[in-house]
């Protein structure tokens, strides 16, 4: 195990390189950084001062190597619209995206752990008909429309939870709420399929021949090796949980890593994007990483060679 995750974390270095090579080229054919820079009025000798201070003018591989070089050190520019260091941004940013992605994955197991059991063990029954239309319309309801029905109903009609912004805790329950019904809908189905199939297997049939308690037998013998395929969905979703909650982070006015790229993007202030895209780009591996431990630690039977 140890000589695997040495050898995984070595990876690291081949997958942000090539990841500093597209964000590279993606930056270039987006536009004319000086012309996004400079206001109309400028004048074509304004426009070659800046093209030479950022080093424009020289051939494409020399800019690259001068910026795989400054990312290597942290560097990624300066955002212009807010004229601080692109990843001292984004690094202010990513503990609020943490802290929502965590919120919304316990919700998410909240809800789809015990659901899932029970839509498993009460197969084609009523109760499991219930369950599977309910997690068919979470995942159905798309994000930004239940966020606003939840500021209606909890915010403006009822005036128990703060309508947007970053404070205590009232302030994370509706947004995590939000991305929470959508994992926990999938999961569900995912925990469902995954527990049927469990506990059709021998030993399952021979623990319940030996006269275990059935709740013995699901939790102890079916759930455990029912886990390891929510994991992966677990990492998955966590990830995406980080750079990807744009829509409600918007809704809620959240300050996270989600909302800082959508007004990079739509300003042109490609340092964010491209500080963004590497931070996202380590987690997504590390996160990998720790999600083939957690598989050994579920089923001691995995090799890893």
């Amino acid at each position: 195990m140890g000589k695997y995750v040495l050898k995984s974390l070595l990876q690291i270095i081949p997958v942000l390189f090539i990841v500093s090579l597209i964000v590279f080229i993606l930056v270039r054919v987006t536009g004319d950084p000086v012309a996004l820079m400079l206001p109309e009025t400028a004048t074509a000798e304004d426009r070659a001062v800046l093209t030479q201070a950022l080093g424009l003018d020289q051939p494409l591989y020399t800019q690259y190597v001068k910026f795989l070089g400054s990312a290597i050190q942290g560097d990624f520019g300066q955002s212009f619209r807010y004229n601080q260091p692109a990843l001292e941004l984004v690094l202010e940013r990513l503990p609020a995206s943490f802290e929502l992605a965590v919120a919304a994955m316990f919700f998410a197991v909240l809800m789809a752990v015990p659901l899932g059991v029970i839509s498993a063990v009460k197969r084609n029954t009523f109760t499991d008909l219930i369950i599977s239309g309910i997690s068919v319309i979470g995942k159905a309801m798309p994000n930004f429309w239940m966020g606003i029905m939840l500021i209606l109903l909890f915010s403006v009609m009822l005036g128990v939870l703060p309508v947007s912004g970053r404070g205590g805790l009232s302030h994370l329950i509706l947004p995590a709420f939000t991305l929470g019904v959508g994992l926990a809908a999938q999961m569900t189905r995912l925990i469902r399929s995954s527990m049927l199939e469990i506990l059709n297997q021998d030993y399952i049939r021979t623990a319940r021949s030996k006269g275990l308690g059935r709740m013995v037998v699901i939790v102890k013998h079916a759930f455990r090796n029912g886990l390891i395929p929510v994991v992966t969905i677990m990492s998955l979703q966590f990830t995406s949980l980080i750079g990807g909650t744009l829509i409600t982070e918007t809704v809620f006015s959240w300050p996270g890593l989600g909302q800082l790229l959508v007004v990079a993007v739509n300003t042109h202030d490609m340092a964010i994007v491209q500080a963004a895209v590497f931070v996202i780009a380590f987690i997504v591996v590390v996160i990998n990483i720790l999600t083939d431990v957690a598989y050994r630690l579920l089923d001691p039977r995995i090799k890893y060679d």
